[in-house]
């Protein structure tokens, strides 16, 4: 690590201030000797002062798992974030957190029955340790102004997150082939985005054993009945007040969000 302490808190503080207040300028611009351990780091301090607060870590989710997107900000592999008690949303009801400049991207989620561990964790590890799969739209938010995010910027912003609403439960045996379920994002009515598993690093779940060997090297594991996006299998689309969000994932069914309409 190239940040001290202090530097730690002041800017995990920086970001917990900004869900309330704005976005702010990158920190990679600011700290440009920052390495991603610093931005893990960060993140971290982020979620015990969320816990602190009441809060609680239910899961992870996993972000840049596209090659675009990974290039775009060159880079060679994911990242990850903490999926909070307070980001999960019912689906039955408005979406009406405070959110800055929101995206919404169609997912699988595991829903784990056993903890994983290890840096030798594979697909049919994750899918063994599975209990349920289901549909999911996670909504992604940034604290850094205008989406300007470099991968330290991102990862210490809890990997871009904002919240979830997650579809009907299914276990994996009759879900299939996760890699081969095709996807669909509607806003509106209309149809924005078209994917498949497969554009999930070949594989969902290929995604959380990723993620199981990651936290792995930080002295952490995934924990049962914890929540776990696999990330997009589509490009996100930009949300606004009054939207209304559907992702179809064959096989698994239908999860909708509807934004509530500014006040």
């Amino acid at each position: 690590m190239a940040l001290d302490t202090t530097t730690v808190e002041k800017w995990g503080q920086k970001l917990l201030t900004a869900y309330r207040e704005g976005p702010i300028d990158p920190l990679s611009a600011v700290l440009p000797e920052a390495t991603i351990e610093d931005a893990y780091a960060i993140q971290t301090w982020q979620i015990r002062a969320r816990v602190a607060q009441g809060d609680r870590v239910v899961g992870h989710k996993i972000g840049l798992t596209s090659r675009a997107m990974q290039t775009m900000l060159g880079v060679n592999q994911p990242d990850y974030g903490r999926v909070m008690a307070s980001m999960i949303w019912d689906a039955a009801e408005q979406v009406t957190a405070r959110l800055w400049q929101p995206k919404v991207e169609p997912e699988l989620a595991f829903i784990l029955a056993r903890p994983l561990a290890g840096d030798t964790v594979g697909i049919q590890d994750v899918l063994d340790a599975t209990q349920y799969v289901c549909p999911a739209l996670e909504v992604i938010d940034s604290r850094i102004r205008d989406w300007r995010i470099g991968l330290i910027d991102t990862v210490a912003d809890n990997a871009s997150s904002g919240g979830v609403v997650l579809g009907a439960p299914v276990t994996p045996a009759k879900a299939g082939d996760l890699a081969a379920l095709g996807v669909t994002l509607w806003k509106n009515g209309r149809v924005e985005q078209n994917g498949s598993g497969a554009a999930v690093l070949g594989h969902p779940a290929l995604a959380v054993a990723w993620l199981a060997r990651a936290v792995s090297a930080f002295g952490e594991r995934l924990e049962a009945g914890h929540i776990i996006l696999s990330g997009s299998a589509t490009a996100a689309v930009t949300v606004e007040p009054g939207d209304l969000v559907r992702a179809t994932v064959e096989g698994l069914g239908t999860v909708s969000a509807y934004f509530a309409p500014a006040r």
